[in-house]
């Protein structure tokens, strides 16, 4: 069996780690996976680049250009939001053709337009999407953050100026994609049960079969090692207990990292001698910004995308927190649990399935900084650490190491490709 994994980037962003990993969990699986992106970043044999030229940028712009023009030159919601009205045709690509399985991941600024996706669905090879966010299910939005609207047909987006309209861009994009799917069966997959319950109620997707796989992580990679060696490799102090932060880019909103603040501003007020044994780790890009904005001395490591010094920043951290304002099934509370680091973060989509309350971690009231503060206190003082960390081990080890995730996608596979010969 020979697959394509498709996704708009190698490296960047948490949906080219997942769909990287596997590819990687595929092939040590048997199955014979490439992985083809638009930004190609080392020189993996199993990662296959477009070619390069100015039309990749040019996808980009111009969809990025349109979404400007809707929001009326306003940058607020400008990477908020994708028409897919551009992009790359990838049947006739040598990989496409070999392929019996083409495997859609995050193929949103200019990767894939939707005639580029209804044209790879009409070739005839079996066609399996796995849903990073809500995209695949809504006109124009990956995060819905609270609207309902795609259960029945998106209109009058929020995100626009002036709350849309009955045929703004959503309804518009909506319609495209109804057209897009008409009379066509894909194999959806959701990372966790919360995004598969969401994407289960969405009328784009009626009719479609919506199954939930999580990401894979390779266990020999991710897993606990020498704490101490850990902080002196990144030059971080032995003595003190430390609370990890980590997003691609520390100044999203949605990662909540106001709430992290204002926990610690209340741990710091409520147990003073925290304020000398205790430090945050802040890893991403504008972590510096953060230096003398918390309670406790701060650490900024700045942007990482070396796989040891991710390691070693979990390895070095006392407890993860994670007080994201929407997830899926996050890739970082998965590698810290791996490396036996308790972890903290709200009841908010997939975080509830990988944190076990009391357990391995805690899981904090949504929006609650007092609660988030409670469980990190509960993690740091209260909890029985040698037990949390194993727990967080196996709990990883059963549910999402590369071989039982491989195991299910092949499952899937084989499914889609009976049902396509059945229905040829």
């Amino acid at each position: 069996m020979k697959v394509l994994i498709v996704n708009t980037s190698e490296q960047a962003g948490g949906a080219a780690l997942a769909a990287k990993r596997l590819t990687d969990a595929l092939n040590n699986s048997g199955v014979k996976a490439k992985m083809l992106v638009r930004d190609k970043e080392t020189q993996q044999l199993t990662v296959v680049g477009l070619s390069t030229g100015l039309h990749r940028r040019w996808h980009f712009l111009w969809e990025r250009w349109c979404i400007f023009c809707r929001l009326r030159f306003s940058r607020k919601h400008l990477f908020d939001l994708d028409i897919a009205n551009t992009g790359n045709d990838i049947t006739r690509l040598r990989e496409f053709k070999e392929a019996d399985i083409i495997h859609l991941h995050w193929v949103n600024q200019g990767m894939l337009s939707l005639a580029n996706i209804r044209k790879i669905l009409r070739s005839g090879k079996p066609v399996v999407w796995t849903m990073h966010d809500m995209w695949p299910a809504t006109a124009i939005c990956h995060l819905t953050l609270g609207c309902n609207k795609f259960k029945t047909a998106c209109r009058q987006c929020k995100y626009l100026p002036g709350g849309g309209s009955e045929n703004d861009l959503a309804a518009r994009t909506w319609a495209r994609k109804q057209q897009m799917l008409s009379g066509q069966h894909i194999a959806f997959v959701a990372c966790s049960r919360w995004l598969q319950g969401e994407a289960r109620q969405s009328a784009l997707l009626r009719g479609q079969r919506v199954e939930c796989i999580p990401n894979p992580i390779n266990t020999h990679i991710f897993r606990r090692t020498n704490k101490q060696q850990a902080r002196q490799r990144l030059q971080l102090p032995q003595e003190k207990r430390l609370v990890l932060f980590v997003s691609q880019r520390a100044t999203n909103a949605n990662k909540g990292m106001s709430y992290l603040m204002e926990a610690c501003r209340q741990l710091a007020a409520e147990h003073p001698d925290m304020r000398e044994s205790t430090a945050v780790v802040v890893l991403g890009g504008h972590a510096e910004e953060y230096e003398n904005q918390l309670d406790f001395p701060v650490h900024a490591l700045g942007y990482i995308n070396e796989t040891q010094r991710m390691v070693d920043a979990y390895n070095a951290a006392d407890v993860f927190v994670l007080p994201s304002l929407s997830e899926n099934l996050p890739n970082t509370i998965m590698e810290a649990m791996a490396c036996g680091v308790p972890c903290v973060g709200f009841r908010v989509g997939g975080i509830p399935e990988e944190i076990d309350h009391l357990k391995n971690g805690y899981v904090a009231a949504y929006r609650d900084a007092a609660d988030l503060a409670r469980g990190i206190r509960w993690v740091l003082s209260e909890c029985d650490y040698s037990d949390a960390s194993q727990q967080a081990i196996r709990k990883v080890a059963h549910n999402y190491s590369q071989q039982s995730v491989a195991l299910r996608y092949e499952e899937l596979y084989n499914q889609a490709l009976a049902t396509k010969h059945f229905k040829l």
